[in-house]
């Protein structure tokens, strides 16, 4: 095709009917206007290709897509991926005919084809990117990766097919081999490590986490060196997003999820309930033995009643078969306020619906501070929702805190400014 477009040019200066014999001297004057005017013609016809091309792979494309049952489809189309491929065909259409056009300007020919190349390989590079990001889209609609980091590694190919490309870029610019940028690069190394340590590092990071399941989309993660207290939303390259429970979204390092300590609240989540651990301190000056008003007005609750009988039954027993009688009595065994108390919250948490029984359920004495003896109820909500947690377990311990002074007991408080000023008012009225 060359060639046929130079004979018909020219044709024009041909001076006889054969056309033989052609007047170089005018031609050659007029190579630089017949360039100009196929440029020309070379544009108009590239954007008329171009328009063609984005019709028929972009509006035509995107009435069968609407049509169809698939998926993948309309995340190609949601990207734009139809659209950077069709810039492709103008672009080839041109580079081909470049030659043609300047075929008296070598040197024109060299720069225009360097150029168009490099505009092939910036939109390839665009192709391909789109065309990661709706596949990545695509696999996490899939089950199976919807809680992995998938975004991690579509950032890592696009960052290697972009740098492949752009290495073909520069080659094309400076006219020499690929092969010798990527051979120069273990000079260079050093610096790539340096200025790509976060990508090589989140990069790791992901790795590990994926292999060890460590985190997920959607995990409930707890991270207090970066404030972080809420679900994971994605997880990059270089930084997972987490959306706290306030609302605000803290970004962290991929990789210090490796490097730090974190929390993650999956397993509570995963299993049958979500734990209460909360100790209330009670002042031990309030701990007695029971004498028999407190064991009779404490037979009143119900719940109480049976215990409290078959309880004080179990100990005179065993005091009369160990001689504690009488004068020993002192060295027997004896009910608490405290035991008993005790007993009464295991009753309460073992008959109060919204608590798991078949999981841990128990009222432990700790061992005793500066502050009393603290009494730990520890069991296992059904619920592991936040709120409805909170919840009961608020409703428990407001039940436990009225409850306290019906056996006598008394939870331990630091004296207030306003205990100090009772007290210095009753020294004040005494003196």
């Amino acid at each position: 095709m060359r060639q046929s477009i130079i004979d018909w040019i020219k044709s024009f200066y041909s001076t006889n009917t054969s056309g033989h014999v052609v007047d170089l001297a005018a031609y050659n004057e007029d190579a630089k206007y017949w360039a100009l005017a196929m440029f020309a013609v070379l544009i108009i016809a590239s954007f008329l290709i171009w328009i063609v091309a984005r019709f028929l792979m972009v509006q035509i494309l995107n009435v069968v897509i609407d049509r169809t049952k698939t998926v993948w489809d309309d995340y190609l189309m949601k990207y734009k991926f139809f659209r950077a491929l069709a810039q492709l065909v103008p672009l080839m259409f041109m580079e081909y005919f470049l030659s043609i056009v300047f075929y008296k300007f070598p040197s024109y020919i060299s720069f225009s084809h360097k150029l168009v190349m490099v505009l092939i390989i910036a939109v390839i590079i665009t192709t391909i990117n789109r065309f990661l990001s709706a596949v990545r889209d695509i696999l996490m609609e899939n089950e199976r990766y919807r809680d992995k980091p998938i975004q991690s590694y579509f950032q890592l190919a696009k960052i290697i097919f972009t740098f492949i490309f752009i290495t073909f870029m520069v080659s094309v610019v400076t006219g020499t081999s690929p092969i010798y940028f990527l051979t120069s690069l273990g000079a260079i190394s050093a610096i790539l490590i340096l200025v790509f340590k976060d990508t090589i590092l989140g990069f790791v990071g992901s790795l590990q986490l994926s292999a060890n399941d460590m985190i997920r989309i959607g995990d409930w993660v707890t991270m207090d060196k970066y404030g972080a207290d809420g679900e994971v939303e994605e997880i990059n390259l270089a930084t997972v997003k987490v959306r706290n429970f306030d609302k605000t979204i803290t970004t962290i390092p991929t990789y210090s999820f490796i490097s730090d300590s974190f929390k993650n609240w999956r397993g509570m989540q995963e299993s049958d309930g979500r734990r209460i651990k909360r100790s209330i301190k009670i002042t031990i000056s309030s701990i007695r033995f029971a004498d028999e008003e407190l064991i009779e007005r404490l037979k009143k609750i119900k719940v109480l009643s049976e215990f409290i009988s078959t309880r004080e039954e179990e100990i005179k027993r065993y005091n009369e078969e160990n001689g504690f009688t009488g004068e020993n009595a002192i060295n027997g065994r004896r009910q608490t306020n405290l035991g008993i108390f005790r007993r009464y919250i295991e009753h309460y948490l073992q008959h109060k619906v919204e608590i798991n029984q078949d999981m841990v359920l128990m009222v432990r004495q700790l061992e005793s501070t500066e502050a009393g003896v603290p009494l730990e109820l520890y069991c296992f909500t059904k619920t592991k929702e936040w709120e409805p947690y909170e919840l009961i377990m608020s409703d428990i311990f407001d039940h436990v805190f009225a409850m306290i002074s019906l056996f006598d007991l008394e939870i331990f408080e630091k004296p207030s400014g306003r205990d100090m000023r009772e007290m210095l008012t009753k020294s004040g009225e005494s003196n």
